[in-house]
């Protein structure tokens, strides 16, 4: 399906658009205003003449030909009357923010609907859903405004749930996860998730698609589109409605009829999908999956302040069948040189002691185990409550430039752990995200604790293993 005039879109009319907020609206007119939208825009609603500048129509009738999106944030009633019209006037898509469908059991409102789309040729996106952002068309639904001067990132996402949606658009955007193209596609009537799945298979400019997905119409046509799409870039999903509770949940809030989950997780990952437990496993995976640095291989190099932490660190790596090797000779030389070999330890992992603190330390470390060919990956260990502790903090200009100096140095996957333990400090707090944001700025994945860090790595070569088997079959 060619859905490029969805997401690129020379023309957008907001029916029901509003000049204020408030009512339980989204102000998709003004936002999309706000969000530089260069496209042609009309706001369609009898109560204005014009709204924020632009002139206002009284109805879908008056406006010009050839509208190529519609977004809908009027009540349900009008629905059926909404879609003729904008059949008469060969609109091409038509997004219905409007709830009230099949998820409040209005499933013969639903139908009547997809009849009037699918005799004018119009494609419905939800309804019940906030709908569809792009960055490089500058479409979107509210996502945060700080990346409307940069370029496009890499990263798709597909949520059936408006709430997860906004969830990850903010989480993406507090990480510096740069988005390409979203989709809130709710009850998914007309167009289906394995339709916008397969236009992100072929999108070049994405190469990584996460999805949170309670039901699928068509288990067929949904795992062939993932079949292909996971082929050629990692799809990471998240299924709601798991148990039987869940399964009813869901049914209230997009009319989902969720399948057994035993069935439904053994025939995502034969088709190439790497399936998460929850949001946070979903949104660190997507943070590895587009790291400035590919992982390549499974031996990692650990470097930390403690033993403890070092002896944690291993017992979950080999769990999850990733391997410690030892360093060679001369790396534990180099290490050597920064470090007394009183509590401290130059075998991998390896244990700084209190030079661990010291990031002129962590930063020789890493350049050290950078130039040891038994290694794939380093992860140190930050501790927050360290780094404030010993003000040795990372806005300083000299802990600033040690990182990012070292980050242009070293060639292999840096991994940061950055652990925090005092939870009631807002000057701690203030240090993580400090930190957190330097460490990002140079291009590090970042991870809160271990467990975060060994499963995301395990999940990677889990689609890894799986990408490269399916092509020597």
């Amino acid at each position: 399906m060619d859905l490029k005039k969805l997401f690129y879109p020379e023309s957008v009319a907001v029916i029901g658009a509003s000049a204020n907020l408030g009512g339980g609206k989204v102000p998709y007119f003004l936002l999309l205003q706000a969000g530089g939208y260069k496209g042609a825009l009309y706001p369609v609603n009898p109560k204005y003449k014009e709204i924020s500048g632009i002139k206002a129509y009284a109805s879908i009738d008056d406006l010009p030909e050839s509208i190529d999106y519609a977004i809908v944030a009027a009540p349900v009633e009008h629905s059926v009357d909404i879609i003729k019209s904008a059949a008469k006037k060969k609109i091409k898509f038509v997004h219905f923010f409007t709830s009230g469908f099949g998820e409040t059991g209005n499933c013969e409102l639903e139908k009547e609907l997809l009849t009037e789309a699918r005799r004018g040729g119009v494609r419905i996106i939800g309804p019940n859903c906030i709908g569809v952002h792009c960055t490089e068309s500058r479409l979107n639904y509210g996502f945060a405004l700080d990346q409307q001067n940069n370029s496009p990132g890499n990263v798709a996402f597909l949520g059936q749930s408006g709430g997860v949606t906004g969830n990850f658009t903010s989480m993406a955007a507090t990480r510096k996860i740069q988005i390409n193209k979203i989709v809130s596609y709710g009850n998914q009537i007309d167009i289906r998730v394995e339709d916008y799945l397969d236009y992100f298979a072929d999108d070049t400019d994405i190469t990584l698609i996460a999805c949170y997905i309670e039901d699928i119409k068509n288990a067929k046509l949904f795992l062939d589109a993932l079949a292909r799409a996971s082929k050629r870039k990692p799809v990471i999903i998240l299924k709601g409605g798991t148990t039987a509770q869940g399964s009813v949940a869901a049914a209230s809030h997009t009319g989902a009829m969720a399948s057994d989950f035993r069935i439904w997780s053994a025939a995502i990952r034969q088709h190439g999908g790497v399936l998460v437990d929850d949001f946070d496993q979903m949104m660190n995976l997507v943070m590895l999956g587009v790291a400035r640095v590919p992982l390549k291989g499974k031996r990692l190099g650990f470097l930390g302040a403690g033993g403890g932490v070092s002896v944690l660190f291993t017992d979950m790596a080999v769990k999850e069948e990733l391997l410690l090797p030892p360093l060679k000779e001369s790396t534990q030389k180099m290490i050597s040189e920064k470090i007394k070999g009183v509590n401290t330890s130059t075998l991998n992992p390896v244990d700084l002691g209190a030079f661990g603190f010291d990031f002129s330390v962590m930063s020789h470390t890493m350049k050290a185990m950078d130039r040891d060919e038994n290694i794939d990956i380093i992860i140190p260990y930050f501790s927050v409550d360290y780094i404030h502790g010993s003000s040795l903090l990372l806005n300083s200009e000299n802990s600033q430039k040690t990182i990012l100096e070292m980050a242009e140095e070293v060639k292999k996957p840096v991994l940061p752990i950055l652990a925090q333990f005092t939870e009631d400090n807002i000057d701690v707090e203030k240090t993580r995200i400090e930190t957190f944001l330097t460490l990002r700025s140079a291009g590090f994945p970042v991870f809160s604790n271990i467990r975060d860090a060994v499963y995301s790595i395990g999940k990677y070569f889990e689609w890894f293993e799986k990408r490269n088997k399916n092509k020597n079959t």
